[in-house]
């Protein structure tokens, strides 16, 4: 009778050690999931923000340029790995919109810049959509 209580304990041992195996391995592999979709969510937010900075910048570039020559009608440019590409429509005041692309990611900001009498004055900043 001994040999056969051991034989069902060790029996009972594997199947609770089955059991915690399995639940550990569930937990692992959720934990993963949850990994990779936070990364992959944080990576487009970051492509998000960079497509933005891009619009900035060329919001930025448009506003020297109108300083330099107030006929300027926009262009496309480089912004590292990014791009704007500029509008401006209008004669004082400007609207001056910027496209910035990163990857897929696209964000549009729009500026109303006044310059008369030598005196350049942005009115309104923002994003659109």
């Amino acid at each position: 009778m001994k040999n056969h209580n051991s034989i069902t304990k060790r029996g009972s041992t594997l199947i609770t050690l089955l059991v915690f195996m399995i639940v550990a391995l569930s937990v692992a592999t959720t934990a993963v999931a949850i990994l990779i979709t936070n990364s992959q969510s944080g990576s487009m937010q970051e492509q998000g923000t960079e497509a933005y900075s891009a619009a900035e910048s060329g919001i930025e570039n448009a506003i020297i340029q109108l300083l330099r020559n107030p006929n300027y009608t926009g262009e496309t440019l480089s912004v590292g790995s990014n791009q704007a590409v500029v509008v401006v429509s209008g004669t004082s005041p400007y609207t001056v919109t910027s496209t910035g692309t990163r990857g897929n990611y696209t964000r549009k900001v729009q500026a109303i810049i006044d310059y008369t009498d030598g005196t350049l004055t942005i009115t309104s900043w923002k994003e659109i959509q």
